[in-house]
């Protein structure tokens, strides 16, 4: 079993390393590749770099793709070389899978349109704009399609993938191996239970962060042909 993720700057490198611990456990024949142009060190959101163990020369197909999320998704977006190798490898591999907003990657590589999928929730309703189905829910899966909510549903989808592919019992076991038993401090984690004051605060601080982000994305929806942009 090959996984390929996408591995990008600026990525949330929690987006990539939480699936990438758990499906590293699909089997003993399982091989996990990150995936970027080159071998050199990518930036993370975090402050620290990733070591690429691929180029995308060398991966020209896999069992499973996974695309992370994070603040380098636009720019992702925008680059020719990086989206015709998701849609390359997309396009045969068994399973197309991504985390929080990595469904908007796989959207414009067009793998997404006519799929349910999920995305993090301040960026859910961007999935129309290439033709996907928003859902609200943790994980979703359709048909070959497996996307994950934001950043820590990484985690609840891998097990849900390790269920699909080698079925519950395994799935369980490395649950119990990596002590997956969330019990946050706070019922902050979603908009519901955050509430309209934390929302805001949420939504002013990405402002800041990335200011126009979502007129850029929607820029980049209309370049890649996507009319409903």
């Amino acid at each position: 079993m090959h996984v390929a993720f996408l591995l990008f700057p600026n990525v949330t490198q929690l987006d990539l390393t939480g699936p990438a611990q758990v499906l590293s456990r699909l089997g003993e024949d399982t091989r996990v590749d990150l995936v970027w142009k080159t071998c050199d060190p990518v930036p993370t959101d975090a402050g620290f770099s990733i070591l690429p163990t691929a180029a995308f020369d060398e991966v020209e197909s896999a069992d499973i793709l996974c695309v992370p999320g994070g603040m380098g998704v636009n720019a992702v977006i925008a680059d020719d070389a990086a989206v015709a190798w998701i849609a390359r490898v997309g396009g045969s591999a068994q399973w197309v899978t991504s985390v929080c907003t990595g469904s908007l990657i796989l959207g414009a590589a067009g793998l997404l349109s006519g799929y349910r999928a999920g995305s993090h929730w301040a960026w859910r309703d961007m999935l129309p704009l290439f033709g996907a189905e928003p859902v609200a829910e943790r994980v979703v899966v359709d048909r070959n399609r497996a996307t994950g909510g934001g950043v820590t549903a990484g985690i609840d989808f891998a097990l849900t993938l390790t269920a699909l592919i080698r079925g519950e019992a395994h799935a369980k076991v490395v649950q119990l191996a990596f002590e997956y038993d969330p019990a946050p401090p706070f019922a902050a984690g979603s908009p519901e239970g955050a509430g309209p004051d934390l929302v805001a605060a949420y939504r002013a601080r990405m402002e800041k962060l990335a200011p126009g982000r979502e007129d850029e994305l929607r820029a980049l929806a209309a370049r890649r042909g996507f009319t409903s942009a």
